[in-house]
């Protein structure tokens, strides 16, 4: 079984307290001045069902409950967030049932729709790659990227922690990235990871990006936490993660991550676990040791949340017996 951040308590809880002007400024979006449809279908109470069209993870319930309130509805939800949503030939799920005024329904219908069906659809794709990963022996840490849509970056970052991959850095403040940009204008790896740490101190981390061995030897010398072997082969990754690690073993201690075209197709080719290792490697070794020596720590990707697939969903008004609609 897949240990997930959904499974420790609500990831709601870990939203920032102006997360919810957010959602105010994408009403606002929508609905910058008259609602000509609001007026015509009034404040007749109402309820709507909101049906998933297509197999996926749900995740998104925070926001998509603080649309309908800023709208002056209530959601309940028929099934709980990060649970799979079935799909057989066709066939639709309902997950919540929406209660309000007719307008506030069809006000938040569509903001509503999108973060749901975008978030889910980073859940989904998150917890497939993952499944994929472990299934494959990975016991290492999957990892979304900064490669986020302006604006919605807190969305599509929950939506890969319900999906059970890690955020990685959220922003520039929460871990200093030296990439190549970073160490040719700053003059050498050495240079640049001594300015990051005299600027952000024992509780910011440093990652360094790096195209060789050698670069990570100087990266590592200096005191780098991670170390970021960037469009590495598969193979040359299992050779050269063994080196550092075997090579580093008891002075050094740092993370190793892999980044750079890793995709759903290819992304099993970088576990370096013992029985992926070339022969030439295990001569002499044991499995056991060769495994925790050269396994990768941390794989990046951002296909886990760019161009992913949505979940379809749909909100549809419930027709009671009775109403002059029906």
């Amino acid at each position: 079984m897949i240990e997930l951040p959904v499974d420790h308590g609500s990831l709601e809880h870990l939203l920032p307290v102006s997360w919810k002007t957010q959602i105010t400024a994408w009403l606002a979006e929508d609905t910058p001045s008259f609602d000509v449809g609001g007026f015509v279908v009034g404040d007749h109470p109402r309820t709507a069902t909101l049906w998933g069209k297509s197999a996926g993870i749900l995740a998104g319930v925070p926001f998509f409950d603080e649309v309908f309130a800023q709208c002056g509805c209530t959601v309940d939800w028929h099934v709980r967030e990060g649970s799979h949503i079935e799909s057989h030939s066709g066939s639709k799920t309902a997950l919540a049932t929406v209660s309000g005024p007719a307008r506030g329904l069809l006000e938040g219908e569509r903001v509503a729709l999108n973060i749901l069906a975008r978030c889910s659809g980073i859940a989904t794709m998150s917890r497939r790659l993952l499944v994929n990963l472990r299934s494959a022996g990975y016991k290492g840490t999957l990892a979304g990227t900064r490669k986020t849509t302006p604006g919605f970056r807190l969305v599509e970052k929950y939506g890969m922690l319900v999906g059970g991959a890690d955020t990685h850095r959220m922003d520039l403040s929460t871990m200093t990235m030296l990439k190549d940009n970073h160490v040719w204008s700053r003059g050498s790896i050495t240079q640049a990871v001594k300015a990051a740490k005299a600027a952000g101190g024992f509780s910011l981390k440093v990652e360094v990006e790096v195209q060789s061995e050698e670069e990570a030897d100087e990266a590592i010398a200096a005191g780098a936490d991670v170390i970021m072997l960037d469009n590495f082969t598969g193979e040359g990754v299992k050779v050269t993660s063994r080196s550092l690690k075997e090579k580093w073993k008891g002075k050094r201690e740092f993370l190793l991550e892999v980044s750079g075209g890793l995709t759903e197709d290819n992304a099993e080719s970088y576990i370096c676990n013992g029985a992926a290792l070339p022969p030439q490697l295990e001569e002499n070794h044991a499995t056991d040791w060769l495994t925790r020596l050269a396994d990768i720590d941390i794989l990046s990707t951002s296909s886990i949340h760019q161009g992913v697939r949505h979940v379809d969903v749909s909100l549809k008004i419930n027709v009671e017996k009775g109403d002059a609609s029906s």
